[in-house]
């Protein structure tokens, strides 16, 4: 079967949530248990990491788990992967941080509404595949770029300094974290250290332990025991509630949206390459496949949700998400259980995160950030070559320096250049006169091709980046041939560009009185061709360059 008449799928098959699709496949006692184990473990996971998250964000812990327990149930519930959890995530704690400093916490909520919104038009409108098509060097580098700024906003907390006002860009935190540094406090930077030498510790000694929780557990203990002056959950946000908010909209005016309109794309670019990234990454633990777009409506949905219950931005995380996989989850059932496990939670120990001191959940996220670099994957490609290396360097600088967005936009950019680049190398031609010709097929030696006959056969795609060294060597038209054909038979691929090009060359043989054939070519190809004007008598068709050659006298 022609692959060009396979129909696009429907409607269904791409927007029915994975959810569905386990129920229909059959949902009894024995998937329930595996989904509420693998919810708890996911959750007992997330419970520090979304307060840590939302606290390094610039909002309270309790939008953090407001996030996750909203956002979670529905990413999970309408979402287009078996195994994606969504919740606050550390990439986004740049922009969050970000669009607080700027437009405030309401800023936040109606550019996080505002999100969601943008991803459930993409989502609809079947742009889930294109997203999927950043380089790699550009998510590994702004992924390292993140984390480390991830770290160096939570060194004021693992040091426990006391500052007027910490600035946000790395090249003014720094000296401003140094010139208070006789502030530091020994017991603040103890807990911080204790807490990375539990996870870490436990991670090697009991890696199927929550080392996080109970790092964070043992120093929110250790600072109600002991009454250690450090700066708590308590002592700074007054603790968190026992109940989720009632839902209201944002507050909404054209004037502000406009002004919130840059901030919103940048969250759902964002939004959008990370949850898609860790749907691939839990494809690749389980075999599945997930549904990108539909995906993406769920993360919208979610993303609204979280903002009706005054919470930050959602997204798939890819720490959680691997968790849950390797915890034995059956489908989306677990996911939604974990929200609801942190509602438990929530509702049930509420006043015991009071004790819980900041320095810990710093150490926490100087974890995650750690974790976050891909040092095998920045190795391999900084030894894979200048073009590799320089678009990773350059992602990774613009994302510690300047803005995310400007970091993806220009890495995507390098990514696109040197791609076109390539390609423009892989095109070939070769030029064949007389009885030096030869077409795909065994040549006859009972039948020379004459010589007044030049074959041009190109091998590769003929688009934009490759028509300038292309056209300069089929221009070379001697005198003395009254034949020229082009051989497309190894062409896959040919834009408008490349058929301009041949447009060209067609009107300068005709002016020569130079007959043109296209031989090889695909139906794609032939229809750009005759787009572009290219018909009898301007240029003629065959299927082989053997029968363009026999039927030249009659061109």
């Amino acid at each position: 079967m022609n692959q060009q008449a396979i129909a696009a799928p429907g409607f269904a098959p791409l927007f029915t949530p994975k959810l569905i699709t386990v129920l229909r496949e059959g949902y009894g006692a024995a998937q329930l248990r595996a989904d509420a184990l693998a919810g708890l473990t996911v959750a007992i996971v997330a419970l520090p990491l979304s307060m840590a998250i939302a606290i390094a964000s610039g909002a309270s812990p309790a939008q953090g788990l407001y996030t996750a327990i909203i956002g979670g149930f529905l990413v999970s519930a309408l979402g287009g992967s078996r195994y994606q959890i969504g919740g606050p995530a550390g990439a986004f704690i740049v922009l969050v941080a970000g669009i607080v400093a700027q437009h405030g916490m309401s800023g936040l909520i109606l550019a996080t509404f505002m999100s969601g919104l943008m991803l459930v038009a993409i989502g609809f409108l079947r742009l889930g595949t294109f997203i999927k098509f950043i380089p790699f060097p550009v998510t590994v580098g702004f992924t390292a770029g993140i984390a480390v700024i991830i770290f160096t906003s939570q060194l004021k907390e693992i040091f426990g300094l006391t500052l007027a006002h910490e600035p946000g860009e790395l090249v003014e935190k720094i000296p401003a974290l140094w010139q208070a540094r006789a502030s530091l406090s020994p017991a603040a930077l103890g807990i911080a250290l204790g807490t990375v030498a539990v996870i870490l510790g436990l991670k090697r000694a009991r890696p199927h332990w929550p080392g996080m929780l109970i790092a964070v557990a043992l120093a929110a203990g250790f600072t109600a025991a002991t009454g250690a002056d450090v700066a708590t959950i308590g002592s700074r946000f007054g603790g968190i509630p026992s109940t989720l908010p009632a839902p209201s909209l944002p507050e909404f005016s054209l004037d502000r949206a406009m002004t919130l309109l840059p901030a919103a794309v940048s969250l759902t670019l964002l939004g959008a390459i990370e949850s898609l990234l860790s749907a691939v990454v839990a494809d690749g633990m389980t075999g599945r496949r997930h549904r990108s777009n539909c995906e993406l409506v769920a993360q919208g949905v979610a993303n609204m949700g979280s903002a009706l219950f005054g919470g930050i931005c959602v997204t798939g995380t890819i720490a959680r998400t691997a968790t849950n996989v390797r915890a034995g989850a059956h489908g989306p059932v677990a996911g939604m259980l974990h929200a609801l496990f942190l509602l438990g939670f929530m509702l049930l120990a509420a006043p015991l995160a009071s004790y819980i001191p900041l320095a810990a959940l710093a150490g926490v996220l100087a974890v995650v950030a750690w974790n976050m670099i891909e040092k095998p994957a920045i190795a391999i490609l900084l030894r894979s070559g200048w073009g590799e290396a320089a678009v990773l360097l350059v992602t990774f600088g613009l994302t510690i320096f300047r803005d995310l967005t400007e970091a993806i936009v220009t890495g995507l950019a390098l990514g696109s250049v040197l791609f076109i680049q390539r390609m423009s190398q892989a095109v070939g031609v070769e030029a064949l006169v007389g009885t030096d010709m030869a077409d795909s097929a065994q040549p006859r030696p009972d039948q020379p091709h004459p010589r007044d006959v030049v074959v041009y056969r190109i091998s590769g795609a003929l688009f934009f980046g490759a028509t300038a060294s292309i056209g300069s060597v089929l221009d070379r038209i001697q005198d003395g041939f009254r034949v020229l054909v082009v051989d497309f038979s190894a062409v896959p691929f040919l834009d408008s560009t490349g058929a301009n090009m041949i447009e060209g060359l067609a009107h300068k043989a005709q002016r020569r009185g130079i007959a043109l054939w296209a031989t090889g070519t695909s139906r794609d190809i032939r229809r750009v061709l005759l787009t572009h004007g290219l018909r009898r008598p301007l240029m003629h068709y065959a299927p082989t360059v053997e029968d363009a050659l026999r039927r030249r006298h009659g061109s």
